[in-house]
């Protein structure tokens, strides 16, 4: 007989947890069920191992540099070597904190109870719990909440099940550095980990399908990470793609359109595949389009009463902060008799090169295509007294307003701290006021947020 509860939280990413824990609240006993390791993909193998990789990078980074600073760290100063070891032994030590930490919440809330097995569904408001450590178990809940995740993708390449291949997740638990990272993808992950294994000392190739990285970026923003990242020492090859792997001389030969490329290691960041292949959701009657992800409504439901789809399983979002903005909304409506929606939302993200680059609202593309009446401003990060004291004046910010209403339609700004300073523009946008507001505002100084009303002075039409 199946055990009864009155919901049941599917998966332990951003949004599932606190979820859980503000259902418990509420009174309702719910059932978490994971099948993995608890915090999802951000805490074990995304924004957290990549963020203290990124770390020991740029330390690696600012000590090759320290000459410039007047600061003298021997005879030969650039000469600086990473421990691959330790720098994994550290990231390992910062994620196995964090999921200890989310697994130790949500087994000590109130009416929430925690299963660990692979869930699947074998009706609308049931599932079967195959348990890593006990007899298998039935579920039955009026509301169930779908937070599974995504998992790197890898395309299909002829000779791919004779070599070794890395994807975002095996690639941290390297402990020695690859002589020569070869990263097949243009995106945000392949240019995290370009510059980061750039600076731990490896030589890296990225090979691009297109004509440029970043392709969903303005031209003059991806050429400019672009740029970056080539006069630090990363290597881009365009308009390719592997035809072929093979092993050669203890890594691999690429074949490619022209000259083929060799290099100790393989890195595919080429898309996320949303888990829900092996949840059962046909016995549930939930849909799927064609990438596998879980069409939902702005209240994140699935087409089945009862049924919500929280995360980046859903494709409204990709990221931490969306998945967690999705368990607020999920929250607010179903336990504060609010009416929030997704679809409502400003889109924001980062990429977390170095310098970053922080984007909210539409790009310049996004509003040339719209043929709205609009204003546009640039200013270089070289303005910028914060990036002059660091040395560090890479970059430059950008701002949309839409003339008639003075709202702000979008910015970039990718420069030192622009990851922070971008907050300035989601905050005016999400309080739906006029660029004004942030123009006149006074900002602290010195700062990379006290040139953001500078950069808005020089607002001028959109040829």
């Amino acid at each position: 007989m199946a055990q009864q509860f009155d919901a049941i939280v599917i998966g332990t990413g951003q949004s599932g947890p606190p979820l859980a824990v503000r259902l418990g609240a509420s009174g309702r006993r719910t059932a978490v069920i994971e099948r993995a390791a608890f915090g999802g993909t951000c805490v074990n193998v995304g924004c957290t191992p990549t963020k203290a990789y990124v770390a020991c990078a740029r330390a690696a980074h600012v000590a090759r540099h320290a000459a410039d600073f007047g600061v003298r760290l021997g005879a030969s100063p650039g000469d600086i070597s990473v421990d691959l070891a330790y720098v994994k032994a550290r990231k390992d030590k910062i994620i196995g904190g964090s999921r200890q930490s989310v697994e130790k919440w949500l087994r000590t809330a109130d009416n929430v109870s925690v299963f660990t097995g692979h869930a699947r569904f074998t009706g609308p408001h049931a599932v079967h719990i195959e348990l890593h450590d006990g007899e298998p178990l039935d579920l039955e809940a009026p509301e169930i909440f779908i937070n599974t995740g995504t998992r790197a993708g890898v395309p299909s390449v002829p000779g791919l099940d004779r070599v070794r291949y890395e994807t975002n997740s095996t690639l941290l638990d390297l402990d020695t550095l690859p002589a020569h990272l070869a990263i097949v993808g243009g995106s945000y992950v392949a240019l995290e980990f370009a510059q980061m294994f750039r600076r731990f000392g490896s030589r890296v190739t990225v090979l691009v399908r297109g004509d440029r990285v970043l392709a969903r970026e303005d031209d003059d923003v991806s050429h400019a990470v672009q740029q970056v990242l080539a006069r630090e020492g990363v290597v881009f090859r365009f308009g390719v793609e592997p035809r072929r792997v093979d092993p050669h001389d203890g890594g691999v030969r690429i074949a490619l359109d022209g000259e083929p490329l060799d290099a100790s290691h393989l890195l595919f960041a080429t898309g996320r595949l949303p888990n829900t292949d092996d949840l059962g959701l046909d016995a549930a009657g939930i849909e799927t389009d064609r990438h596998g992800l879980i069409p939902v409504d702005g209240q994140l439901r699935t087409n089945v009463t009862g049924v919500w789809a929280l995360g980046d399983v859903n494709g409204r979002g990709a990221f931490t902060h969306t998945s967690y903005d999705d368990y607020q909304v999920v929250a607010a409506n179903l336990l504060d008799g609010a009416s929030r929606s997704v679809d409502t939302r400003i889109p924001a993200y980062a990429v977390f090169v170095d310098p970053p680059l922080a984007r909210v609202g539409l790009s310049e593309r996004d509003v040339r295509a719209s043929g709205r009446d609009a204003l546009i401003a640039t200013m270089p990060m070289s303005r910028v007294g914060r990036a002059r004291e660091r040395g560090e004046t890479d970059g430059f910010m950008k701002a949309l307003v839409d003339a008639q209403t003075k709202r702000i339609l979008g910015a970039a700004i990718f420069g030192i701290e622009g990851d922070e300073a971008i907050h300035t523009f989601i905050d005016t946008m999400t309080a739906d006021a006029p660029y004004t507001t942030l123009q006149f505002a006074m900002h602290v100084h010195p700062t990379v947020s006290e040139l953001v009303p500078t950069l808005l002075d020089g607002l001028k039409p959109l040829a």
